[in-house]
């Protein structure tokens, strides 16, 4: 199923009516009156849930001041439970912030079901049903987010990461705890981080975690890749010092920067190679980037050898925290995600986990998707019994995917790394 989702329009009417009538059919009794709901449809705002042929779902919000308030949050009962709600609250988050909301409620029956609202971030305050979330990005953040590629994510990314317990609990205790609560920090004499290094093998989900942390805290997420400042104006070190500017008017913001060797390698004596600059430039933006709160400097490197002694000193980071191959439930949890829902039964999902240890989670879907690829030609070219409504993947297609897949990370790479986290890992 493709949901889509869209801003509603009066043709929109029989099929909001339609909602209503069949959720209060079932047990669900709105706190506002129809009236009310189609006002604010007509007149306020309201997001519309649907796929290729109805209308599934609808958030209706109506604001008063700097809250905005949900009238009506209704999703058909034979789609619930994929996501359908939380998306109609962000989507009519984004649409209300334009008018320039600080905080989004709602207010529940006492028979209501709130567990979408505490998915969705909303805090169940007095006891009451009384739903609430602060807007985590203003309008005219959200315009400054559009120029520099930034975007907020999906508030489920960490909850999303199965396995590598041992990495979700130190970023959770390192930064999560101490950024999402100042105050609770402050009173233990814990400065929150403002920078931290991940480092490990290529492929390992480096990029996934960052994203993950600022879903976490959910704060704006800006990724910018050191090899598309080439073509800036003023150069690689202008287009680096642009972009920390144009980051200062962020309240909160996860700044990533991946493959950071390219930018912050090893400085060598006379002459000067052509990117001591770029480095130079770099380690004078890092101590200004960390004078405001509500900010973290995410970097990543495969190579983590390669970045200059002073880009890693004590001052600059916090932590430099190792991020290495998936365990076993996350190799499971990657497997998963891949094969194809009508297949999963029939998999040897344990067989598949066994033979992958080793890979990294863009190895596993390599070979998940070379199986998956062998499988349809098979079916359509030799068995020819091929149908959308089911997939005749199996263990076999796997295990053969498996076989012919070249591991990225070696021996000798996983070697190194161990020996990176002895050396150079700061947890």
């Amino acid at each position: 199923m493709s949901t889509r989702f869209r801003n509603f329009q009066p043709v929109d009417t029989d099929a909001v009516l339609a909602l209503w009538d069949k959720s209060r059919s079932t047990g669900f009794e709105p706190v506002y009156s129809l009236a009310e709901v189609l006002a604010s449809c007509n007149e306020d705002h309201a997001i519309v849930a649907y796929d290729s042929t109805s209308i599934i779902g609808v958030a209706v919000g109506r604001v008063a001041h700097e809250q905005g308030w949900v009238v009506l949050l209704v999703v058909d009962e034979n789609y619930r439970g994929l996501g359908i709600g939380g998306r109609l609250l962000g989507e009519l988050e984004v649409d209300m912030a334009k008018s320039g909301i600080t905080k989004l409620s709602m207010l529940v029956a006492d028979d209501g079901k709130s567990g979408v609202l505490e998915k969705a971030g909303f805090i169940d305050l007095k006891h009451l049903k009384y739903f609430e979330r602060e807007v985590s990005v203003s309008e005219r953040e959200r315009e400054l987010l559009r120029d520099l590629g930034g975007r907020v994510l999906e508030r489920d990314l960490w909850d999303k990461i199965a396995g590598m317990k041992n990495e979700k609990e130190l970023l959770e205790r390192r930064l999560v705890l101490p950024l999402s609560d100042s105050k609770l920090a402050e009173a233990f004499g814990v400065e929150p981080p403002k920078a931290i290094v991940l480092f490990g093998p290529p492929g390992t989900g480096k990029t996934t975690f960052a994203k993950a942390v600022a879903s976490r805290l959910d704060w704006p997420f800006i990724e910018f890749f050191p090899s598309r400042l080439g073509g800036d104006k003023n150069g690689v070190a202008g287009g680096l010092r642009d972009v920390f500017t144009s980051v200062d008017e962020l309240e909160n913001v996860v700044v990533f920067i991946d493959e950071v060797e390219e930018i912050a390698s090893k400085r060598k004596g006379d002459p000067p190679s052509p990117t001591q600059g770029v480095t130079n430039e770099l380690l004078k933006l890092i101590p200004s980037f960390r004078e405001k709160p509500g900010r973290l400097l995410v970097v990543a490197t495969n190579y983590i050898r390669a970045l200059d002694d002073a880009f890693l000193r004590h001052g600059r980071f916090d932590y430099v925290i190792p991020i290495g191959l998936p365990d076993a439930e996350a190799r499971e949890s990657i497997w998963t995600r891949y094969i194809p829902a009508s297949a999963v039964g029939t998999i040897d999902l344990s067989e598949l986990v066994k033979r992958t240890a080793g890979f990294s989670p863009a190895d596993i879907e390599y070979a998940a998707r070379k199986a998956s690829q062998r499988a349809l030609e098979q079916s359509v070219y030799e068995s020819k019994v091929a149908t959308k409504d089911s997939s005749t993947t199996k263990t076999e297609h796997y295990l053969w995917a498996i076989g012919d897949t070249r591991q990225t990370v070696s021996d000798e790479a996983i070697e190194e790394f161990e020996q990176d986290i002895e050396r150079l890992g700061r947890l």
